[in-house]
């Protein structure tokens, strides 16, 4: 095997963990802040191990730089509630399907952020994702569960995209390790306060799945992408990561017996479309770098 196809089965393989990580809203039983608080704890540790392997320095550059890693923490905290929210009242589908909205954001964001220009085509590829978002909900009834996963979801693309932006700003200054590894720091901390509001038993069974979560399928894949990126062209690795929603829907679909049916399945293939479209119009650019915009 040479390096190209080693480093091309990393990123497919980190892809898959990230695509799992919406299975523990269904198999975790606990609300959705704290399956973030327990994926964050054990992902900030892994990082930080990691960090300390490859002997990064952590030290940020100034105050500056420290208030935008508060920022980026606290969105990332956001996004993962909503995320998990999504799968909590819907599906496992519906939620990687509506996050997978965000690359439409970050093309609506990007000329606000930086000062760039909006092309006609992102305006019809924004379009087409709304017409995929309105194909997988039967009917607008805000009672409804698919509804309400939708609008969760929604916001978790949006709170991405978001984050994303932020990325940007620091992704030519910090490695992506020390970028991860505050983020879940600060996320940790601020969502650290919860275990004293919920009146929660913690079971060893959620334990074991939040380790593996945060373990596995956060710091272990991100390493794992990143490791890949040194030798896959960010044009194909963006592509491997638009393979996230289909990876986690296939295997929802034998572990928990969630099969979407044909309509979600159609808006999907829309709004998967819409987003790799979006990714990778800019790939050349530092917004495009899968590496910095993959974080489930």
């Amino acid at each position: 095997m040479n390096p190209e196809q080693s480093s091309m089965i990393s990123i497919h393989v980190a892809v898959i963990f990230f695509g799992l990580a919406g299975l523990f809203g269904k198999l975790v039983a606990l609300p959705a802040p704290l399956i973030v608080l327990g994926r964050v704890v054990f992902a900030c540790l892994v990082l930080a191990v990691l960090l300390v392997g490859q002997r990064r320095s952590p030290k940020l550059h100034g105050r500056r730089d420290g208030f935008y890693m508060v920022l980026m923490g606290l969105v990332l905290a956001i996004h993962w509630i909503t995320f998990f929210q999504a799968i909590k009242v819907s599906t496992v589908a519906i939620g990687l399907l509506t996050f997978s909205t965000f690359p439409v954001f970050v093309t609506f964001m990007e000329p606000y952020f930086f000062n760039e220009h909006l092309r006609r085509s992102d305006v019809m590829v924004a379009l087409a994702a709304v017409a995929g978002v309105a194909l997988v909900i039967p009917r607008f009834e805000f009672a409804s569960q698919i509804v309400q996963g939708v609008i969760w979801g929604i916001a978790s693309g949006f709170s991405f995209a978001a984050l994303s932006m932020l990325n940007r700003r620091f992704a030519r200054h910090y490695p992506s390790l020390v970028i991860a590894f505050y983020q879940d720091l600060v996320a940790a901390v601020v969502l650290l306060p919860l275990v004293f509001i919920y009146d929660i038993r913690w079971a060893l069974k959620d334990i074991l799945l939040l380790v593996f979560l945060g373990v596995v399928c956060t710091g272990f894949a991100h390493s794992l992408f990143i490791k890949g990126m040194a030798r896959i062209k960010a044009r194909t690795a963006s592509v491997v990561a638009c393979l996230e929603p289909v990876y986690g829907i296939i295997v929802a679909a034998f572990l928990l017996n969630e099969m979407p049916d044909m309509r979600v399945m159609a808006g999907g293939v829309v709004i998967l479309c819409a987003a790799a479209y979006a990714s990778l119009k800019d790939v050349s650019t530092p917004a495009g770098n899968p590496a910095q915009e993959t974080d489930q």
